[in-house]
């Protein structure tokens, strides 16, 4: 492998994430291992219109602020809520999913790195997307044995921002404790699950600005996937 250049201090944060000996890795997928082409502002938009064809979202909700996840979430809260709706808005989700994921390959070094964390840790998948797809595009390119345990949307109750989406994977681990994981993620989505759950969060290429807003306070900041060892 060839040496990397290093980022000035200010682009990346090379301090130590956490006193504890880390234990175990979460990975979020897309636009972390993955580089996909899943259209999140489609998905999200035609999400948004069905839910509010159906009635089951304030009038004066404001999009921007949202991501599909938070949607849904914010639906299941009201009562018009049902299992038709979580049918539907799944198939919405599902076709984006698939159509995104044809021709995913792998972010720049991600294969490199999980080659050098293999067998040190327990590592995790923990993805927004359905189980069948996180499974077929992470065998599609070769890194499926990689991982101890892999979770998609239909092992959490609800999906990240929520911690519901970590916790599977802390009762799967009983003998690690929170203190004892990282997790690493593009968008603040991950960083506000990991962070709920009492995990530490590195984000990678994430926006400082819209995790300031969300509350995501990183412990670390990578610009490339190599840059976790140095976090380690």
């Amino acid at each position: 492998m060839k040496p990397r250049k290093h980022l000035a201090r200010s682009e990346w944060q090379v301090s130590s994430v956490t006193s504890y000996k880390i234990k175990g890795i979460i990975f979020d997928m897309d636009n972390t291992l993955l580089r996909s082409s899943i259209d999140f502002g489609r998905m999200r938009n035609e999400i948004y219109a069905y839910l509010a064809d159906h009635n089951m979202l304030e009038q004066d909700i404001k999009l921007e602020e949202h991501t599909s996840s938070t949607l849904i979430q914010y639906a299941q809260r009201r009562g018009s809520w049902n299992p038709q709706a979580e049918a539907d808005v799944w198939d919405i989700a599902a076709k984006h999913e698939l159509l995104g994921m044809e021709n995913a390959g792998l972010e720049p070094g991600a294969k490199d790195l999980l080659r050098q964390l293999f067998g040190r840790y327990k590592m995790v998948i923990v993805t927004n997307n359905a189980y069948s797809a996180a499974i077929t595009a992470l065998t599609r390119n070769d890194i499926v044995d990689c991982f101890d345990l892999i979770i998609g949307r239909e092992q959490m109750k609800r999906m990240k921002p929520a911690p519901d989406a970590v916790y599977p994977v802390l009762r799967a681990y009983p003998t690690i404790s929170p203190d004892e994981w990282i997790s690493v993620g593009d968008a603040w989505i991950d960083g506000r699950a990991s962070q709920d759950a009492g995990i530490k969060f590195v984000s990678y290429r994430g926006d400082p600005e819209k995790m300031k807003s969300r509350g995501v306070v990183p412990a670390g900041s990578i610009q490339e996937l190599g840059q976790l060892l140095a976090l380690l």
